[in-house]
């Protein structure tokens, strides 16, 4: 099984595929300096092969090559970063953590 995740400028969205086919996105909007991460959709198809989180990986290690902070408003993307929080909670700023109980 062949999985890409290419970020959809045009469409503000990171998209993963499974070979050639769309099998999730996760919407995004940029401002100066910082991405906030919306919603996080695998389709039904796709669900149970860990998809969501190769999305949510690409997209984070993105953010950091960009130097961009996260808020991460799709719930999903919170509970990864709570997950792997000695990776990616330093991309959260200190102030926002609490909102996203994180």
């Amino acid at each position: 099984m062949s999985v890409t995740v290419r970020d959809n400028v045009a469409q503000t969205r990171y998209e993963v595929f499974v070979e050639d086919q769309l099998a999730g996105f996760e919407d995004y909007k940029l401002s100066p300096g910082r991405i906030n991460f919306l919603h996080t959709e695998i389709d039904s198809s796709f669900t149970g092969q860990g998809l969501a989180a190769t999305l949510v990986k690409f997209a984070l290690d993105d953010a950091r090559s960009r130097d961009l902070t996260v808020r991460p408003y799709c719930p999903y993307v919170a509970k990864y970063i709570r997950e792997h929080s000695s990776e990616y909670l330093e991309l959260v700023p200190a102030s926002d953590r609490d909102r996203f109980d994180l």
